[in-house]
């Protein structure tokens, strides 16, 4: 009797058949294998060899079919892990993505006294991995967490009361930092920027899967909701915070352009990727210079 092992490797050949690259889908493999039986890696390196029972193949194959058909890994487990932490995730959301990281180890590396309370803002917070993330590096951090999305919301609720922090995020159904008065120390966000004309360069996995509206952003290029909230950071952010902004690849010079237009904002840096590639924008707040008073003649 074939065992799981042997399966694991048949079902990396067929995922990628179906189109998923071939360290991926050795990972996909492995990873659906484990959520099937529920083991840890551990138990799988100790136990592959074993043959599989009847029971366990047939879970196994369901979950594989769903990849072939190139549903994301962690929309079939219901879990991604992001900065350590394992997030419940649903097709409601975006699946947390490495490159998102870059923002929290940014914000950390600013924001170095661990135990001050500062006040945080995470626009457009999907599955809450910023925010959440943030709270629990930043134990006396306040995080308000907004979304146009009920049932994003509902997912950050659940990964904020599932990661112990419910009781320092607070959740806003709102339009980037709309009715949020701060002032903030921080705003991060992780906009929709992919420019809907781009749609068909998109894997499948995220066209076919991920929610639109956290997808593809407004504008020809795209980001416009990103100039939006750079327009509206100024004011809700305390002297001298931060904003830490994502965005695509291409995009650089049109956020940097975008950022040294506003009023009240300085760019501090622009991040690249483990790829080289731009990535996050770092803008502060600066006092706009005073108006003189009328002096009457």
């Amino acid at each position: 009797m074939p065992s799981l092992y042997q399966h694991v490797v048949a079902a990396r050949e067929r995922l990628i058949r179906a189109g998923v690259p071939p360290d991926q889908a050795a990972i996909d493999a492995e990873v659906l294998a484990r959520h099937a039986m529920a083991w840890d890696r551990a138990t799988y390196i100790t136990e592959r060899d074993r043959p599989a029972s009847g029971a366990m193949l047939a879970a196994y194959e369901t979950l594989v079919a769903r990849r072939e058909r190139r549903e994301p890994v962690a929309y079939i487990t219901g879990h991604r892990e992001f900065w350590g932490l394992d997030f419940q995730v649903t097709p409601a959301v975006l699946v947390p993505r490495p490159e998102t990281e870059f923002i929290v180890e940014a914000a950390l590396g600013r924001l170095t006294d661990r135990h001050r309370a500062w006040t945080i803002a995470d626009v457009g917070t999907g599955s809450g991995c910023l925010a959440v993330a943030l709270a629990q590096e930043l134990p006396r951090a306040r995080v308000t967490a907004t979304d146009i999305s009920d049932a994003a919301l509902a997912v950050a609720r659940a990964n904020a009361n599932r990661l112990g922090v419910a009781a320092r995020v607070m959740l806003a159904r709102a339009w980037l930092l709309d009715g949020l008065a701060g002032p903030f120390d921080l705003v991060v966000s992780n906009p929709p920027y992919v420019p809907p004309v781009h749609r068909g360069t998109l894997s499948p996995d995220v066209r076919d899967h991920e929610p639109d509206v956290a997808l593809y952003g407004t504008g020809e290029d795209g980001l416009d909701l990103a100039r939006a909230l750079l327009a509206q950071a100024p004011a809700r952010l305390a002297p001298d915070g931060l904003l830490m902004l994502e965005f695509g690849f291409g995009q650089g010079d049109a956020i940097r352009a975008a950022a040294a237009g506003v009023p009240g904002l300085s760019v501090v840096d622009v991040l690249r990727d483990l790829q080289g590639l731009e990535r996050t924008l770092v803008a502060r707040a600066r006092p706009q210079p005073r108006r003189r008073a009328d002096v009457p003649v």
